[in-house]
Formats: structure tokens, C-alpha cells, sequence
């Protein structure tokens, strides 16, 4: 008899990525057997992928370990990361890790790590700074230990959450692609679980009587997130029916093919309207498709030093104005010291 259907079904989400993991490893000629980390928080999601990948990995001959990140947000934290390093311990990965970081710091500080990230803090209040403090935590941790790939375990549910957030936003097509199976640099984070629903992996986890941790800031009303997956989805699927969330993920990825391929052509087309200086043709810009121009904009102000993630649809609008709607509009001031103005046919982007 095999194992019951939630464990399978998350043993074969972390199969399938650990073999996508080895196939790029031995793409690059590498010999040695390569380290895939588990970021564990102690929920449910992570515990399930990190008995999943105790399990998976070493039938495929790859290393496997783990890393939990100490926010510092609530009382006792420390030793509920430590309690969690030693959960992980007990399922056999190795290395363990767990970091302590500084949510509060501008420089995100990762203790005992000697890792600060770049940059200024992303808005998006509370829930952002401590993204961007795990993030670079976990980068931190992967590049100290060698690892090929950080396994994430946001599952079906919190990509049906991500795309009404973006939804909400009003943000494009990009926004609405939600969490991607393969994100960061040299594809670095894999999430295994996105067609994977939250209950699946609780099932998992106590099929296999795996302790896990509920973080009570995800029933916190003051968090967006948790108002939005505590009310906002219930009462889409009481006006709406069942298969929201499945509608929604569906969604992610339609929209993510579809933004993806206008990515390609935006890069295609900046090379036939940017100068040597660095500056855009408006009559060249004018001739694109909205969608893909606003891309090409976007990427030539991300381009002269404005922050990614400070830089919103409505941004890049105002200096779509400058070409559509030109009516003697002054400088328009982007964060990260950007300014954008129409200079004869020109647009010229400068920091500074």
C-alpha cells in the first residue's frame, strides 16, 4: 500500500523540481552532489515540503537542508526557531541553520551572518520589510552553504491570494501572473506547492504526525493578507461558488505566459528606440503597441536607478503621458531620484 494521497502529492511536487534541479546542475558540468535548502518557518506548508524533500532527495542523490528565519516580531521567537531548526534536524537535512534577522534595520541586517542587503525598504509596510529581511536572509544562507536551489512552500492558496492583491492594486498583467514556480537569480527559488491547496499539505503533515507551528499573525486582521484569506476569499466563494481559488491560480499562470512573452518583445523592441545617450524616440515609442511601450519605459527607468520595487503602474502612466499626451508637462520625479522629460523628440531619463 502506498503512502496516503496528501503525502504522495507533495513528494511528487518536490520530485518533479529536485529533478528539474539535477538536470540544470549537471547542465553546468558539476560533479559534486548539489545542496537544496528548505526555508521552514514551522507551518504547515513548510514542514510538509521539508519532510517531502527529507524523503526525495536522497533517492536522487541530492543534498538536502534547511534554514529558518527569526523575524524577531514576537515574544519568544528565538526559541521557536530554534525548536524548528531541531524539528528539521530530526527529519535527517543537513545543514540546519537558523537566522535571526533585524525586520526594523534600513540595511535589513542578517545577525551572525555578516549579509546586508542593498537598498532602500520596499513600501508596503510591515509585511514587505519583512519579506525583503527573509529574502535576503535566505540568499544569504544559500550563498554560505554553496546551494543550488531554496525550496519555497507557498502553495495554491497563497498564489490565489497574490493575484487579488495585485488585482487590488491595480498593477497589470505582471502583478496578476502572481508567485513564480522559478524566481531570483539563476533561478534560485523553486516553489513547489503552487498546484498544491493549504490542505492538502496540513493532511500531509498530520498523516505523518509532523508538529507544526500556526503564526498568529496570519490570523491577524491588522495584515492584509490575513483579512484577505480569512474574509476576502470566504465571501467570494459563498457570492461565487467553489474553485475561486483554483480559478485564481489558473489565472497566475495565463497571465504570467502573457506577460512574459510581452517582456521578450518589449526587450526587442528598446534596442530600435533607445539612443546612445540613453535617451527614447517618442515618435519610435509613440509606434508600439501601449502595453509593450509601457514596458519599455518601465525597464529604461529601472534601467537609470529607480527601485523595482518602489515603482508602481501609476509611475509609469504619468511618463507614458509625456508621449501620448504631451500637453508641456514639466520633469516627472520617480523614486530613486529618476526624472523623465520630453526634450524635443526625445525622452530623457537622468538620476540625479
Amino acid at each position: 500500500m502506498g503512502p496516503h494521497p496528501a503525502v504522495a502529492a507533495i513528494r511528487l511536487a518536490v520530485r518533479r523540481v529536485l529533478h528539474d534541479v539535477l538536470t540544470h546542475h549537471c547542465a553546468q558540468d558539476r560533479h559534486e552532489p548539489p545542496l537544496v535548502l528548505v526555508a521552514c518557518s514551522g507551518g504547515a506548508d513548510s514542514m510538509a515540503l521539508a519532510s517531502a524533500l527529507a524523503f526525495e532527495a536522497p533517492k536522487l542523490g541530492v543534498r538536502a537542508g534547511g534554514v529558518t528565519i527569526d523575524h524577531g516580531l514576537q515574544e519568544g521567537s528565538d526559541l521557536r526557531a530554534a525548536e524548528v531548526a531541531l524539528r528539521l534536524r530530526a527529519l535527517g537535512l543537513d545543514p540546519v541553520e537558523a537566522v535571526a534577522v533585524d525586520v526594523d534595520e534600513p540595511n535589513r541586517v542578517a545577525h551572525g551572518t555578516g549579509y546586508r542587503g542593498s537598498g532602500g525598504r520596499q513600501s508596503g509596510g510591515p509585511e514587505a520589510a519583512a519579506r525583503d529581511a527573509r529574502y535576503a536572509a535566505l540568499d544569504a544562507a544559500a550563498e554560505r552553504h554553496g546551494a543550488t536551489a531554496v525550496l519555497l512552500g507557498h502553495t495554491r492558496d497563497d498564489q490565489a491570494e497574490t493575484v487579488l492583491l495585485g488585482l487590488a492594486r491595480g498593477s497589470g498583467t505582471r502583478s496578476l501572473s502572481g508567485m513564480a514556480a522559478t524566481s531570483g537569480r539563476d533561478g534560485r527559488y523553486r516553489r513547489p506547492f503552487l498546484d498544491v491547496d493549504r490542505q492538502t499539505a496540513r493532511k500531509a503533515c498530520l498523516i505523518q504526525a509532523l508538529p507544526v507551528w500556526d503564526d498568529p499573525h496570519n490570523a491577524d486582521p491588522a495584515y492584509t493578507r490575513s483579512r484577505l484569506r480569512h474574509e476576502g476569499l470566504p465571501a467570494l466563494e459563498k457570492a461565487l461558488g467553489k474553485g475561486v481559488v483554483e480559478a485564481l491560480a489558473r489565472t497566475a499562470q495565463l497571465s504570467r505566459d502573457d506577460a512574459d512573452a510581452l517582456d521578450a518583445w518589449a526587450a526587442d523592441a528598446e534596442g530600435s528606440v533607445l539612443d546612445d545617450s540613453g535617451s527614447l524616440d517618442i515618435a519610435a515609442l509613440f509606434a508600439l503597441p501601449p502595453a509593450v511601450r509601457r514596458r519599455v519605459l518601465r525597464r529604461a527607468v529601472i534601467g537609470a536607478g529607480s527601485p523595482a520595487g518602489s515603482l508602481f503602474a501609476r509611475h509609469i502612466e504619468e511618463v507614458d503621458r509625456l508621449i501620448t499626451a504631451w500637453r508641456g508637462q514639466g520633469v516627472i520625479n520617480l523614486p530613486g531620484r529618476v526624472g523623465v522629460r520630453r526634450q524635443g523628440g526625445r525622452l530623457v531619463i537622468r538620476q540625479g
